[in-house]
C-alpha cells in the first residue's frame, strides 16, 4: 500500500504532465513561444525534483536527459521542430508510464520499460548516449540519490502552497523555510513554478510559488503546523508524517484506554496525527454537503475525508476507528456489570454450601425411609443446587493476567537494579481462578520472580560471551489442568547448580555426604529453611528466607510445587493449585468407620485388593502397579484407626496424581463422587498432617479432606527412609 507521500508525488505528477502535454500541443503550433517552452521546463524539471525526494530513481534517470535538451532549447542550442515535439511527446507518454509503475506498488520497474526509456533518449540526444538504463540497473544495487534523501521515509513532507494575496498580506515564504531549520535539518526543498504566468500576464505582488519540503525533525505535528499559524489563511498547508511517525501513532492508538467514546477527530489530536486546523477544514468539507442537498450527495465519513486531503494515513484512520470499536465494546460490555462487595459474595457461596450439605441429608433421609415418590423431586433438586453452586463460584472467579501484569514493573525496576536486560512475556491471562486464590497466590509468585532475577539470569556481558542473547526472557503463563491451575515461571538464565544446592544441604545438616539423591530431590532440597546458594546476601534475596515460605504458602492453598532446572539453559518452576477453596467435586473413601475425601481432580484411578494388577511391597513402602512402581501409604496405618474385633474390610487402592508425582493411598471402601463443602479445621488441629480441611455429611458426620499433595510427600519420605536404611 503506498503511503501518502508518494501519492501527492503521483497525484502532481499527473497534472504536471497533463500541463507538459498542453505545453508541447501548443509548441506544435507556435514553436518559439518562450512560456509553453518554460511550461514544459518547468514540469520535467519539478518532477525530476520531487522524484529524487522520493528515490524513484527510474524516473530521475530519465527525466534528467530530458530536462538537459529543454535547457538547450531555452538557451537556443538547439531548435524546436516537428520531430523534437513529437519526441517530447513521447517522454511524456513514457514518464507517465513510469509514474503509473509507482502507483502500481512495484518495487522494480521491468527491463522493457528501462529499455524503451533507453531507446527514446537514444533517438532524443544521438550524439551522446546517455546510459540512463545502467544507471537504473546499478542503483538498484546501491541506490545512492544523495546520502540525506535515502532518509526520505523518515523525514516530514510539508506541501506548502502560498495563495497570490499572501505578498500582499504582508508575508514572506523565505521566512517561514528559515524559521524551519530551528525544527530539525532541511534536506531538500523543491520549488514549483508551474502556475506562474506568462510574463506580460505576471503580476509583481502576487505570489505563484509552492513548495514540497522534506523535513528532518524530532517535532510533533502540531509544533510544526504551529509555524505557519499566522499564515493559514493565505496557504494551503499538508503535513505528510514520516514512517516512524506512523508507527508511534498507531502504537498510542493502541495503547488508549478510553473511558468514555471520543469522536474520531479527538482520537486523532488526541495521538498527535491530526491538528485542530484539519480538523476543522475537513469538518468544513462534511457540513459544505449536508448544507448544499444531502438527499442527492452521499455524505462522505470524516475518516475518508481525511485520507483524501493526505492530512492522516489510511491506516491511521483505520487504527483509529478499530480503537473506536473496541472501546465501544469495552463500554456495553461494562454496563452489564455491576459491582458487588466481597463480604456479600463470601455469604452467598457460604450458604450455598449450606444448601449443598442441607440437600445431600435430605438425600439420605429419601433413601433411608425408601421414598420413592419423593425421590424425583430431590433429584432434579440436587441438579438445581449443583447449578446453583456452579454459578456461584463463578462469580468469584477472575482471570490471573492482572496479577500478571503486576509483575511488569517488578521486572523492570529489579533487572535495572542488578544492571540485568530482562524482558517478561506473559502468556494465558484468561485462566480464571477463584479471587481468593488469586490474592494469596502473588507474594508467592512476587518471591519467585523476584529470585529468577537475582539468581537467574546472567549479566548480558556473561550472556553474550555465553552465545545467548543479551536480553534475558522471562515467562509467565497459566494454564487449566483436570480442575487445577498451572502457574509456570520460566526463564532462560544459568539454571541452578545442583552442586552448589547439594554442598549447602550437607553444611545445613540437611542431607548426609554421600546420600543418594535424585536430580529432582537435589532441587526439591531449594525449599527447605535456611537454604540458599548465594554466598552474600542482597536486598533482593540471599538469606534463605522465602522459598521455604513459598511451598508453605502454596501448600496452604492445598497446591504444589515443582522445580526442573538445567544448567547454563534456564530454570522453570511449575505451580499447581485448586481453582476454589469453597466447594469442590470430591471422591469419599472409608477406613473402618471414617470417613474420608480426595479431591476428585486428583484422583487418576481405585484398583480392588483381590486383583493380580498390583502388588505391595510392606518392607520398602512402594506399590508395583501393572509394572508402574510408586510409594504408597495405609490410611489406617498413617491415623492409627483400630478395627473393630481385629476384622478388615476389602482393601482398595487409590491412585493420585498431583502435577507429576504419583503416589497410592490404601483404603476399606470406596463411597463414590460427592459435592464437598470446606470447612477450615480449628486451631487444635490446623498442624494435623495429611489433612487441608473437613466437610460434613449429609448424615452430620464429619469427614476429614485428605491434604493429598501432603500425603505424597510423606510416602515418598517413608519409602526413601526405607531404602536408605537397608543400603546402610
Amino acid at each position: 500500500m503506498l503511503d501518502d507521500t508518494k501519492k501527492i508525488f503521483i497525484q502532481e505528477s499527473e497534472e504536471l504532465l497533463e500541463q507538459m502535454e498542453n505545453a508541447l500541443l501548443e509548441m506544435e503550433q507556435v514553436p518559439d513561444d518562450a512560456e509553453h517552452l518554460n511550461s514544459v521546463f518547468r514540469a520535467i524539471h519539478t518532477i525530476k525534483g520531487a522524484a529524487g525526494i522520493f528515490g524513484f530513481d527510474a524516473i530521475v534517470a530519465f527525466t534528467h536527459p530530458v530536462e538537459s535538451v529543454m535547457d538547450n532549447v531555452r538557451n537556443g542550442i538547439r531548435l524546436v521542430d516537428p520531430d523534437l515535439v513529437a519526441l517530447l511527446l513521447k517522454c511524456k507518454d513514457h514518464t507517465a508510464n513510469l509514474v503509473e509503475s509507482i502507483s502500481d506498488g512495484q518495487e522494480d520497474i521491468s527491463e522493457a520499460l528501462l529499455e524503451a526509456g533507453q531507446t527514446l533518449l537514444d533517438e532524443l540526444n544521438p550524439e551522446q548516449k546517455s546510459g540512463a538504463l545502467d544507471v537504473v540497473k546499478n542503483k538498484r544495487e546501491n541506490i545512492e540519490v544523495s546520502d540525506r534523501k535515502n532518509a526520505s521515509d523518515d523525514n516530514w513532507v510539508i506541501s506548502l502552497d502560498f495563495k497570490s494575496d499572501a505578498l500582499r498580506n504582508g508575508l514572506d515564504p523565505l521566512s517561514f523555510i528559515n524559521y524551519l531549520k530551528r525544527m530539525g535539518e532541511i534536506v531538500e526543498i523543491i520549488t514549483f513554478t508551474h502556475d506562474f504566468p506568462c510574463w506580460e500576464d505576471m503580476e509583481p505582488e502576487s505570489c505563484y510559488l509552492s513548495f514540497r519540503i522534506a523535513l528532518l525533525s524530532s517535532a510533533s505535528k502540531e509544533e510544526i503546523k504551529s509555524v505557519f499559524e499566522f499564515a493559514m489563511d493565505d496557504c494551503e498547508l499538508r503535513i505528510i508524517p514520516p514512517r516512524s511517525e506512523l508507527e508511534k501513532y498507531l502504537a498510542l492508538l493502541e495503547e488508549l484506554t478510553g473511558e468514555e467514546l471520543n469522536k474520531l477527530g479527538e482520537l486523532l489530536i488526541q495521538v498527535g496525527a491530526l491538528t485542530e486546523q484539519e480538523l476543522s477544514n475537513a469538518l468544513q468539507v462534511q457540513s459544505s454537503v449536508l448544507s448544499d442537498d444531502a438527499a442527492t450527495q452521499e455524505v462522505k465519513p470524516l475518516g475518508e475525508i481525511l485520507v483524501e486531503q493526505h492530512v492522516v494515513s489510511k491506516g491511521v484512520v483505520d487504527k483509529a476507528v478499530e480503537k473506536q470499536e473496541s472501546i465501544r465494546e469495552k463500554i456495553a460490555q461494562e454496563t452489564q456489570y455491576i459491582r458487588v462487595d466481597a463480604d456479600r459474595l463470601g455469604q452467598l457461596i457460604n450458604l450455598v454450601g449450606e444448601l449443598v450439605i442441607s440437600n445431600a441429608a435430605v438425600k439420605l433421609l429419601v433413601e433411608k425411609h425408601d421414598l420413592a415418590d419423593v425421590q424425583e423431586v430431590v433429584n432434579g433438586v440436587e441438579g438445581l443446587v449443583e447449578n446453583i453452586r456452579d454459578h456461584a463460584l463463578q462469580l468469584r472467579m477472575v482471570q490471573i493476567g492482572d496479577t500478571f501484569s503486576r509483575f511488569r514493573r517488578v521486572v523492570r525496576d529489579v533487572s535495572k537494579d542488578l544492571n540485568k536486560d530482562v524482558e517478561l512475556v506473559i502468556t494465558g491471562g484468561e485462566a480464571e481462578l477463584d479471587k481468593t486464590v488469586v490474592e494469596k497466590i502473588n507474594d508467592p509468585l512476587t518471591h519467585l520472580v523476584r529470585n529468577s532475577l537475582d539468581h537467574g539470569f546472567e549479566t548480558p556481558e556473561e550472556r553474550v560471551a555465553q552465545g545467548k542473547p543479551k536480553k534475558g526472557v522471562l515467562r509467565l503463563n497459566a494454564l487449566h489442568d483436570s480442575g487445577h491451575i498451572v502457574i509456570q515461571i520460566a526463564d532462560d538464565g544459568a539454571g541452578l547448580d545442583t552442586k552448589k544446592i547439594r554442598k549447602k544441604a550437607e553444611e545445613k545438616g540437611l542431607i548426609y555426604a554421600g546420600q543418594e539423591l535424585s536430580h529432582r530431590e537435589i532441587l526439591r532440597l531449594i525449599f527447605e529453611p535456611g537454604l540458599t546458594t548465594k554466598d552474600t546476601a542482597s536486598n533482593i534475596s540471599g538469606r534463605g528466607v522465602g522459598m521455604d515460605v513459598v511451598k508453605r504458602n502454596i501448600d496452604a492453598l492445598r497446591g504444589s510445587i515443582e522445580v526442573d532446572s538445567e544448567r547454563g539453559k534456564g530454570t522453570l518452576v511449575t505451580i499447581h493449585l485448586p481453582l476454589t477453596l469453597a466447594i469442590i467435586e470430591g471422591f469419599m473413601v472409608g477406613v473402618e468407620k471414617e470417613r474420608f475425601v480426595i479431591p476428585l481432580s486428583m484422583v487418576e484411578e481405585c484398583v480392588e485388593m483381590d486383583t493380580n494388577e498390583w502388588h505391595l511391597d510392606k518392607n520398602s513402602h512402594y506399590v508395583n502397579l501393572r509394572g508402574q512402581v510408586m510409594p504408597y501409604i495405609k490410611l489406617s496405618e498413617f491415623f492409627g484407626v483400630n478395627y473393630q474385633h481385629g476384622r478388615r474390610g476389602r482393601e482398595s487402592l487409590v491412585v493420585v496424581r498431583v502435577g507429576r508425582a504419583k503416589a497410592g493411598i490404601v483404603v476399606d471402601r470406596l463411597f463414590g463422587e460427592l459435592q464437598t463443602v470446606i470447612k477450615p479445621l480449628g486451631k487444635v488441629f490446623q498442624g494435623l498432617k495429611g489433612v487441608s480441611g473437613a466437610t460434613v455429611l449429609g448424615s452430620g458426620d464429619i469427614a476429614l479432606i485428605l491434604d493429598v499433595q501432603g500425603l505424597i510427600g510423606l510416602a515418598s519420605a517413608k519409602a526413601s527412609d526405607v531404602k536408605t536404611l537397608e543400603s546402610v
